[in-house]
């Protein structure tokens, strides 16, 4: 039995995950919220986004779940002795991707390639010769590479995207059944409305998005195996095996440092907009000064700081993987604490309004405490500014990560993240000839999370946000004589 591993950031996404299945939970009992979490999901661009979020997600929690694989006893030792453990931490997604995490070559390769990207010295029948070596784990089944390459990769990638096909149209017959079972129409009748997108919910969109990572899932699986697809770094390392570890780290960093954002943000800019007078004078000072202070700089004092703290006490940490995960959690929280200043004024000016509001002035005058009125009648007010600004927020602190890693005062250098990848490929763009893969792969990576994050954000500003709505044009709801046999779903 392994020996379970809690990290200080596993246990943090755990709590969000389960304080989204409460918000949830509170949306749907909620109307207001149930109302406008609807417009959300009638929005294509935003459900085809969160289909590609969950994705994210998924290998997010995969990468969650750690363990210290136990070591095999030794041989002549009694049956009572202590269980001995791995140094090594291991996650769930370590464990299924195995194959490509062992997969490691001597240095670059170029995306499903069959030999080493540099020459080097080799004996070959008695004589030295200069040529690119074979990999270990590229196309080692290929007798005659300069033959067979091509066809090998056809038929291995026409086998994937077959199985992708499949499991596509399986999900598209999922789906379809279970709508025709709460619509009580026809499986054919539910095909034919999600395929003319005469449904509430936009299942056609999400659908052909899901479609999409099921093909490329399937194309990379069955590639996987036998090449390294998107090329290998200096080290040898699969490039694909790195770039998805590196989804855990831009979705806590995004999520952790939103979190920590939030108590500041929150309970700086209600006081300030509603004291007025010298409270507001000390808080507009506080974020004045702290917006004031170039943010690079301030975050890597505290960065420098923290690391000299983990090298001066290295009795706290059992395994690199647990020292890298507390700097991971202590710069996440290093950006929620110095980034409250902008939901603050944003909160402040919000506030500012409210108080002026009837029902706030009624409470005042039926006695009600101000902090029983901060908290029934101003903080639920503005938190739809607070959902807006934090999904917003989310992307732009993935792509601080990058720049900070990039500057060399971001996570550890033993997590993978897209930063450290950007940051190794700043050098291998010197190279002659030129290793451009690795910069590729985190590029399309962060891009493809940034985006969906973007336009999922953008349908949530427009569905919380009043003014955001009144200047966008009415989008009609679909007709139900659309086509023939369609069923409408009630909004």
């Amino acid at each position: 039995m392994p020996k379970l591993v809690f990290l200080a950031t596993d246990i943090v996404l755990y709590l969000l995950l389960a304080a989204m299945a409460f918000y949830a939970w509170h949306a749907l009992r909620t109307p207001t919220l149930r109302q406008a979490w609807r417009a959300v999901a009638s929005d294509s661009a935003a459900m085809s986004a969160a289909v590609v979020l969950g994705a994210f997600l998924l290998v997010a929690v995969l990468d969650s779940f750690h363990y210290r694989p136990r070591l095999p006893a030794a041989p002549g030792v009694a049956a009572g002795a202590p269980v001995a453990y791995s140094t090594q931490t291991l996650s769930v997604l370590d464990a299924l991707l195995a194959g490509p995490r062992e997969a490691r070559e001597k240095t670059y390769s170029v995306p499903l390639g069959t030999h080493q990207y540099s020459k080097e010295s080799m004996l070959v029948g008695g004589k030295m010769i200069r040529d690119f070596p074979r990999l270990q784990f590229g196309g080692p089944h290929l007798k005659d590479t300069g033959r067979d390459w091509i066809g090998d990769l056809v038929r291995r990638s026409a086998a994937g995207l077959a199985g992708g096909a499949l499991a596509a149209a399986t999900l598209w017959l999922a789906v379809a059944a279970l709508r025709a079972r709460g619509t009580g129409v026809g499986i054919r009748e539910s095909l034919r409305a999600i395929r003319h997108k005469t449904t509430y919910i936009p299942w056609r969109a999400m659908l052909l998005t899901a479609a999409a990572l099921a093909l490329f899932v399937g194309w990379v699986a069955a590639l996987w195996p036998w090449y390294h697809v998107f090329g290998t770094d200096q080290t040898g390392n699969d490039i694909l095996f790195q770039a998805i570890k590196s989804v855990r780290t831009a979705l806590v960093i995004g999520s952790l440092a939103t979190l920590a954002t939030l108590p500041f943000a929150i309970v700086f800019g209600i006081l300030a907009g509603y004291y007025k007078g010298r409270v507001d004078d000390v808080i507009q000072y506080i974020y004045t000064v702290l917006s004031s202070i170039p943010s690079v700089l301030l975050i890597a004092a505290f960065v420098l700081m923290i690391q000299v703290f983990i090298d001066k006490n290295p009795q706290m940490f059992e395994t690199g993987v647990e020292r890298a995960d507390v700097r991971l959690f202590l710069l996440s929280a290093i950006l929620g604490i110095t980034g409250w200043a902008s939901l603050a004024r944003l909160l402040r000016a919000e506030t500012l309004k409210l108080t002026e509001l009837e029902y706030v002035q009624a409470a005042r005058a039926f006695g009600v405490s101000d902090a029983g009125i901060m908290r029934r009648h101003i903080l639920p007010n503005v938190m739809h500014v607070v959902l807006i600004v934090a999904v917003l927020d989310f992307s732009g602190l993935v792509l601080y990560e990058a720049v900070l890693s990039y500057v060399g005062v971001g996570v550890d250098p033993s997590t993978n993240s897209f930063g450290t990848m950007i940051n190794s490929a700043r050098t291998e763009l010197a190279r002659d000839p030129l290793v451009w893969w690795n910069l590729l792969a985190a590029f399309a990576f962060m891009v493809t999370l940034v985006l969906a994050v973007q336009l999922f954000a953008s349908a949530v500003r427009e569905a919380f946000d009043p003014r955001s709505r009144a200047f966008r044009p009415h989008r009609a709801k679909p007709a139900a004589g659309r086509a023939r046999g369609a069923v409408t779903e009630a909004p």
